[in-house]
Parts: structure tokens; C-alpha cells; sequence
């Protein structure tokens, strides 16, 4: 085992292990494990994890369509307090779930009634207003456990960022699908949202 954990070893080079300049092999061999995630109701406690993730997932997703200021110790103040807000006055409505893994919160939702500009008629009474995962954990099911655990599989509504492959490719395997109504927040206008039924 000692000669595996050495790329560089004559049994590791004879079983084809691949030298990897800043990564050992063992490490690379427990990233690979998934580890497993729990799902709670998260707490008012919960609020720093969750907005550092959640411009965390910004940060990874939309850096090259957003400025600097989205990502700075301001803005995950503002998610902060925004995240203190909601869990600090819960409703019987809302549906908010955390995936953790290690006591780290790895992903993320929030799901409730729809709501948009007044006097517009919304195509679905629940929405699903945020999904987000930590990138390591994409294809893992954490997305997945999430959606089931909020939005279930009836009738919602959503926004997506259109150009988000991965995410809108995600809720189509979900039954979503594009209404053609679409909209851009004036502080991120390289941002096309687009609304998802289903």
C-alpha cells in the first residue's frame, strides 16, 4: 500500500498510477469517495454556512458575468442577514431544507408560494425560489435529494440563470420546462433569468 501511495514507485508505475503534479494518488483516491449527506430543516444558526454558500455559488457558476462587488465580505454580509431574516421568522409555507455533510452545509433549497409583480398572474401557486450545491458535489444526488425534499414532483415554477446548462438541463430531467417568459435584474444585467414550469 505504502508503494500505491507513491506514483513514482516501480509497483505504482507498473499499474498504470499516473504521476499528478499537485495532487498525491491516495489523495485523489479518497476524493473520489462520496461521502455521504444528511437533510434538515436548517436553523437560525445555520445562516453564515448558508449564505457563504451561497455566493460561494455564484462565485463558481457566474464570475464571468458578474462584478467583484457580488463577491465580496459585503455581499455574503447581505445574504447573511437576508438568510438570518427568513430562518429567524419561519412560515408554515415555506419549505427550506439543508444538505450537510461533516457539519458543512454542502447544498441548499427553498421552496414556497409564488409570488411576482403585483397584479401579474403567475402560471404555478409554489415556487421554487433557490437550489444551489457546492461544485465538488455536482452530479453526487444532493441537487436531487434536495428538489424531492421541497418541491416534490407537483406543479412549481422557477427561475433560472438561461445560459446555466447544467442547471436547466437538471430541472428538464425534472419535468421542467421553458414558459418564455424571461427577466434581468438591473444590478447583474449579463444575467438572462428564464422561467421554468412545469
Amino acid at each position: 500500500m505504502r508503494e500505491l501511495m507513491n506514483p513514482e514507485s516501480p509497483l505504482s508505475r507498473r499499474l498504470g498510477v499516473i504521476s499528478r503534479p499537485h495532487r498525491g494518488f491516495w489523495q485523489d483516491m479518497v476524493q473520489d469517495v462520496v461521502m455521504p449527506f444528511t437533510l434538515r430543516e436548517p436553523a437560525l444558526s445555520d445562516a453564515p454556512q448558508i449564505a457563504e454558500l451561497h455566493v460561494t455559488s455564484w462565485r463558481e457558476t457566474y464570475s464571468h458575468l458578474l462584478s467583484e462587488v457580488f463577491f465580496t465580505e459585503e455581499h455574503v454580509q447581505s445574504r447573511y442577514e437576508m438568510w438570518s431574516h427568513i430562518l429567524g421568522n419561519p412560515r408554515a409555507e415555506w419549505g427550506i431544507r439543508i444538505a450537510e455533510c461533516r457539519g458543512q452545509v454542502i447544498g441548499f433549497a427553498f421552496f414556497g408560494p409564488s409570488f411576482g409583480p403585483a397584479g401579474q398572474e403567475l402560471p404555478r401557486d409554489r415556487q421554487l425560489f433557490s437550489l444551489y450545491v457546492t461544485a465538488e458535489r455536482y452530479g453526487t444526488g444532493v441537487g436531487q435529494t434536495l428538489l424531492d425534499a421541497t418541491a416534490a414532483d407537483g406543479p412549481a415554477m422557477l427561475w433560472v440563470a438561461r445560459d446555466n446548462l447544467r442547471a436547466v438541463a437538471f430541472y428538464r430531467r425534472n419535468g421542467f420546462e421553458f414558459d418564455g417568459a424571461e427577466q434581468t435584474d438591473p444590478g447583474a444585467p449579463a444575467i438572462v433569468d428564464a422561467r421554468m414550469v412545469r
